[in-house]
């Protein structure tokens, strides 16, 4: 085995798990987050920092905390940044043990072939750019058989260059991963109990001050507009900041989207299976103390 990896839905005990066998099996947590990369967004991307420890030793983890709150992440660069976490850990000889939700981050990490680094091309941009969106997104799909992340679809920049990857890819010769063996573990947990922990830790951070988060990043320069790409947390905390929902709305309507989003990642997992990756699936409860 070179990477252990651990999955699962939102609120279901990964990072605890994941700290706890870094523990026991001296390695190192890498952080399969698309948001947890962003400085001073730790409430509503539920960093849980304070479980990176056991038994008073701090537990080393990476991909966490190293880029600015309004800086571009992208599953290319996460994919890079994966692989130079994984060389270092094994470098110290500690065992790598990748940890998060994000599908499209965790597939990227455990794929066979590198993703390439694609060149912009002003021929292809020039024509794309007489397409609306509808027809950016139908054209994508016709070159691409995966799923993409959601933004891709939202955003027509995005949409363009994910368009401009897929033609990339069939002129490409593609490079080996240095992942070539994984164990995946997945967590699953009886979809009441699921619910109940998800609408739990939502009012834990509301408490904790995730909306205090929010006004900080305002304060800092980050816009409503890009606050609305940062994930459900963010986007729903910036309307009621903005008056456009009540409290009460805030909180129904998060803890919904939350919850769908769960049943979203679950769905994921499934087609990462279809698509050949074994995962070991363990009861949740079983991982909690």
């Amino acid at each position: 085995m070179s990477l252990l990896v651990i999955l699962g839905p939102t609120a279901v005990g990964k990072t605890m798990l994941a700290v706890n066998l870094a523990a026991e099996l001296h390695g190192e947590v890498i952080s399969a987050d698309s948001r947890q990369v962003y400085q001073g967004m730790d409430i509503g991307t539920g960093k849980d920092l304070s479980e990176y420890t056991v038994n008073g030793t701090p537990i080393p983890h990476h991909l966490i905390d190293h880029k600015q709150p309004g800086d571009v992440d992208n599953v290319f660069e996460f994919q890079r940044d994966f692989y130079d976490a994984y060389h270092k850990i094994i470098q110290n000889g500690k065992a790598p043990i990748l940890c998060g939700g994000t599908g499209l981050y965790l597939e990227a990490a455990i794929a066979k072939e590198q993703m390439l680094e694609v060149p912009s091309k002003e021929e292809l941009r020039q024509e794309l750019s007489s397409l609306n969106q509808a027809e950016l997104i139908e054209q994508l799909k016709t070159n691409s058989n995966s799923l993409h992340n959601d933004t891709d679809l939202i955003d027509r920049e995005r949409t363009i260059r994910a368009i401009e990857i897929e033609k990339f890819k069939v002129i490409s010769e593609p490079v080996k991963s240095p992942i070539q063996e994984e164990l995946v573990i997945g967590l699953r947990m009886e979809r009441s109990k699921l619910r109940a922990r998800i609408a739990h830790r939502l009012k834990l951070r509301l408490e904790e001050g995730m909306i205090e988060e929010v006004e900080t990043l305002l304060k800092k320069g980050v816009t409503h507009e890009q606050l609305n790409y940062y994930g459900l947390e963010y986007r729903f905390v910036s309307q009621y900041l903005q008056k456009k929902i009540s409290h009460e709305e805030m909180y129904e309507l998060l803890l919904q989207a939350i919850r769908r989003f769960a049943k979203k990642q679950m769905t994921w997992y499934r087609r990462m299976e279809k698509k050949g990756v074994t995962i070991h699936w363990m009861d949740a409860e079983q991982t909690i103390d």
